[in-house]
């Protein structure tokens, strides 16, 4: 899988991307993440990619010019299957998104900045505009490390147990079910017995009853949610 992301503001990208699950994807050859500024195309002397927006509103507005130049170097080297906008007003991310986009060979992610973008890059441009919640944050580039994060740890051998991301929450549309290790007691506090059994069949079915009765007291809105 390729990933590029779009973003005046690369710096905020180099830790979360660095590190941890998704630089083991990176040295493996499993994935390769490109951070592109479009700034490299910004107007004037300066290389501004921002401006005053139509209608006298509060804010600067990421320009059109940049980000589309910048989208049509990165579209005549290779084809891209989604080409992302992170927005506050886009579809809320879960995990079926997730699953989705993982099997997915090369994406184009684009971070807004400022009061937004352009609203013709979305119109004309933009294949899917996904959000990571109803609030509003500074800029795109930390939903994306979110993004990315999320789809990359689904990469068939990215995970030392690839079963692992089968069981986390939200996969089946239920909370994972609580989690224990050594010592089997401590400050008074005990392991479930039945995880100490050495029964695979009774954890398991333990397992699935907590998952259920975790997501009916948690979240009951899952149950009757299709990802």
């Amino acid at each position: 899988m390729r990933i590029d992301i779009l973003t005046v503001v690369p710096e905020l990208l180099e830790s979360p991307l660095n590190h941890s699950i998704v630089e083991r994807a990176k040295k493996k050859g499993l994935v390769e993440i490109h951070i592109h500024n479009p700034r490299k195309y910004g107007i004037g002397p300066r290389k501004n990619v921002d401006d005053y927006s139509y209608g006298g509103d509060a804010g600067m507005v990421m320009m059109v010019e940049p980000i589309f130049r910048m989208i049509e170097e990165l579209k005549a080297e290779r084809d891209y299957d989604e080409l992302i906008f992170m927005t506050p007003d886009g579809q809320t991310l879960n995990q079926g998104i997730s699953n989705e986009l993982s099997l997915k060979g090369n994406i184009i992610i684009l971070c807004g900045h400022y009061k937004g973008i352009d609203h013709r890059i979305r119109e004309h441009l933009i294949t899917r505009e996904i959000s990571v919640g109803d609030y509003v944050v500074s800029g795109g580039e930390i939903p994306a490390a979110l993004l990315v994060d999320s789809i990359v740890r689904l990469i068939p051998g990215v995970l030392t147990d690839e079963t692992s991301a089968l069981s986390d929450s939200f996969q089946d549309n239920l909370l994972s079910p609580p989690v224990y290790t050594r010592p089997a007691e401590f400050n008074g506090w005990r392991v479930p017995e039945v995880l100490l059994s050495g029964n695979p069949k009774l954890i398991q079915d333990w397992q699935d009853e907590q998952a259920l009765e975790r997501t009916k007291r948690l979240r009951p809105d899952l149950l009757n949610k299709e990802f």
